[in-house]
């Protein structure tokens, strides 16, 4: 970050001016600090941060000042903004997504590195960028089936989807294993992503739904024993189990009383049977 802001170039009797912009990027609820290239202020230095062209903290020595504006811009930097007075590095805690943007570190001296210096290189303005870049924390994808009722004994897969929502500048994808199967991503907008995967009933592979920015990531692993399963194995509700309870207690109860009477109609017939002879004989 120390190395940020304008360089000039010296081709034969020609001066080139360019500019090196460092890039940070952070997740929301960090905080980070914006180092500046001094070792110390010395006095006479005036330094000042800008945020969009707005000045939100400056140090002025000459005067012995020391200032943090914290309430410009609709208040984003309220009670988050920390300033270095030895160095002139400036804090941010507690990032939010407003807080994404170039930050331009001023000084009325020299600071930066230069090829050949001139006397009028001294005292002219200098400005280094620092672009800060902040991404939402990332939610853990969720697996489900796609399918609200388990499958026949008959069908060999299992369809799922990964899914995640309200997320912008992100890649979902599926691995097994460490290579990956699939992929899809999210621009700026924020919007929500599914990605399927059909996968057999008895596969012993890992697989593992990845969601993931330029900085983070969040994983989560499939259970193919939990999601997937055959009707045979495991299908049953409550309510269809209560069902299913039921109708085998009346099938039992319906076998006895079936049982029962084939008893007494051979004992009837039984007795019958003895007083019909009493009667002969």
């Amino acid at each position: 970050m120390k190395h940020a802001g304008r360089y000039k170039l010296q081709i034969n009797s020609k001066w080139f001016d360019f500019y090196l912009v460092v890039i940070v990027s952070v997740t929301e609820g960090d905080s980070v600090t914006l180092y500046s290239v001094l070792t110390g202020i010395k006095d006479g230095y005036v330094i000042r941060w800008r945020f969009r062209n707005t000045v939100i903290a400056e140090i002025n020595k000459r005067d012995d000042r020391y200032t943090v504006n914290d309430d410009v811009l609709d208040g984003r930097f309220r009670d988050r903004l920390k300033l270095d007075n030895q160095t002139g590095s400036l804090t941010i805690t507690n990032i939010t997504m407003k807080h994404t943007g170039d930050y331009d570190l001023e000084t009325n001296f020299n600071a930066f590195i230069f090829l050949t210096l001139t006397a009028s290189d001294i005292y002219t303005t200098r400005s280094s960028l620092i672009r800060l870049i902040v991404y939402a924390r990332l939610p853990v994808p969720v697996i489900s089936s796609n399918s609200s009722q388990c499958s026949s004994s008959s069908s060999s897969s299992c369809s799922l989807v990964c899914s995640v929502v309200n997320v912008s500048h992100v890649t979902l994808s599926w691995y097994k294993g460490n290579s990956s199967l699939s992929s899809i991503s999210a621009s700026d907008l924020s919007i929500s992503l599914s990605l399927p995967l059909e996968v057999e009933y008895q596969d012993k592979n890992t697989y593992s739904c990845v969601l993931n920015n330029p900085i983070s990531h969040q994983t989560q692993h499939l259970n193919i024993t939990q999601l997937c399963h055959t009707c045979s194995v495991h299908c049953c509700g409550p309510t269809e189990a209560v069902i299913r309870l039921v109708l085998s207690a009346l099938v039992g109860v319906a076998t006895v009383i079936l049982v029962l009477y084939h008893i007494r109609s051979r004992r009837a017939e039984g007795d019958q049977a003895h007083i019909h002879t009493s009667g002969s004989a």
